[in-house]
């Protein structure tokens, strides 16, 4: 009911309080929305049958096992307890909590009985089993030629979804294997796979992963990546190129649990912390693929550009960069310079508002420069600090400048009069973007230096003094 307040300042305002669903809500005339952010989608299609399952009216989580509350694992238990009371992301008046008061707290039993959070974090093996959808995990490694060479499963209910993290990591001869990078005149000795992003990527499968239905989770080991393939489609609202800020927890307790043992970073910012840890080191960007009933994650095994870790870590010591200015300085790093466009594309950053985000004080400090205006802006990292680091040791046409660019236009026009600008883009280098070309010519015309005839892809560029000799 809508009431008539009284503000501190004199001032009368109508406060209308509105209870939030645990199910599914609809208009009256049978539409269903999405609140994704600041906005409300409209949900159609198959996507309506897919709200309900992922919107029940009562959470998977909190059902009734039927399990009666001494039935518990008494170990799991006891680490579970001690884990929560030497965490330092729980309040104290959690912690004085005794164990009975600790399950209801956590929505691990209600009454005398075990939810099936309950029963998937601290039950019985033959009570985990019963559920039927408890996670089970298969890591797979393949030869060069895709042959399976070797298997190891984790498929008999006996760990609980915080043991699983530890046992995979622990068990997989994969994780303990490094290679040298150069560094100047010395070698460093680096892990084949960085272990919080490992962690990081099995906790948020374990997490995030739908548990009404049934289905492995996959680690395929491949001599050059690691794939991550967890059962069930993403959250109504997230996709693979919005992965780096959406923030949704299909499994609200398991969530809490796990950021509370400390073994998941805070709410969205998980995914953030595998691009942080990827890219300072050199490697490539996670890659993020959604199938009709899989979602796949995969990290590249070796370092592409080992200069780019030391680029990072001294400006990040000069500046104590953040998060968010680390994996944007890394991606700047790792290309050899990027439109804004491409740059908003890769941090999922939509406008130049949401774009300065990201930036930060990349700019005023100098770490980042740009060319160009508005969405034809490029970003590069300063070639000071490239040579500081050695990675401007090969120069590509990719990063030449404008001035450049136009000369070596001008120098293929005088040559081969009446040219496409796909013709001129691959005389004078495939690595640079045609859009790059198609505005040096823009520009080349507006200054007068080259003249055109027809229009789209008909049209053909001329030096202006060659259209002047025709006439």
């Amino acid at each position: 009911m809508p009431r008539l307040q009284c503000a501190a300042n004199g001032g009368e305002f109508i406060e209308l309080l509105i209870d939030r669903s645990p199910g599914v809500a609809s208009t009256r005339d049978g539409r269903y929305f999405l609140r994704v952010g600041d906005s409300c989608q409209p949900v159609l299609g198959d996507d309506v049958l897919r709200l309900a399952n992922e919107r029940p009216g009562w959470p998977w989580e909190a059902m009734d096992s039927a399990v009666p509350r001494p039935a518990v694992d008494a170990d799991k238990l006891a680490r579970f307890v001690a884990g929560i009371r030497d965490s330092d992301r729980v309040k104290d008046s959690v912690k004085e909590k005794s164990d009975y008061e600790l399950l209801t707290h956590y929505g691990l039993a209600q009454g005398q009985t075990l939810t099936r959070l309950g029963v998937l974090l601290l039950g019985t093996q033959a009570d985990r089993r019963a559920l039927g959808t408890a996670p089970l995990v298969q890591a797979i490694k393949y030869d060069e030629q895709g042959q399976k060479i070797n298997k190891w499963v984790w498929d008999d209910c006996a760990l609980s979804p915080v043991e699983l993290v530890d046992a995979v990591w622990r068990e997989l001869p994969d994780f303990r294997e490094s290679y040298e990078v150069a560094e100047g005149l010395y070698r460093r000795s680096v892990p084949a796979y960085d272990e919080k992003v490992v962690r990081e990527l099995l906790v948020n499968a374990l997490v995030h992963r739908p548990y009404t239905q049934q289905g492995d989770i996959y680690l395929n080991l491949y001599p050059e990546r690691l794939e991550v393939v967890n059962p069930g489609r993403l959250p109504l609202g997230v996709t693979p190129r919005t992965m780096l800020h959406a923030s949704r927890r299909r499994n609200e307790g398991l969530a809490r649990l796990f950021h509370d043992l400390g073994l998941m970073e805070r709410e969205g910012s998980g995914f953030d912390l595998v691009y942080d840890r990827l890219l300072s080191q050199g490697r490539p960007a996670p890659f993020a693929e959604e199938g009709p009933d899989w979602v796949k994650v995969t990290i590249q095994r070796r370092i592409g550009k080992p200069e780019v870790m030391r680029l990072v870590s001294e400006a990040d010591a000069r500046f104590q960069l953040t998060q968010r200015e680390r994996i944007t300085l890394g991606v700047l790093a790792q290309s050899e310079g990027l439109t804004a466009r491409e740059l908003g594309a890769a941090l999922a950053a939509e406008g130049l508002d949401e774009l300065a985000v990201w930036l930060g004080q990349l700019l005023r400090s100098g770490l980042v420069q740009t060319q160009g205006k508005t969405s034809g802006m490029r970003y590069f990292v300063a070639p000071d600090w490239l040579r500081v680091v050695q990675l401007d040791r090969k120069t590509t046409l990719s990063r030449i400048a404008p001035h450049r660019l136009q000369a070596l236009i001008l120098e293929d026009l005088a040559r081969y009069p009446d040219s496409s600008t796909a013709d001129i883009n691959r005389r004078i280098g495939v690595e640079i973007s045609a859009k790059t070309v198609k505005r040096s010519l823009d520009d080349l015309t507006a200054a007068g230096q080259v003249s055109h005839a027809g229009e789209r892809r008909w049209r053909r560029y001329r030096l202006q003094q060659q259209g002047i000799k025709d006439k």
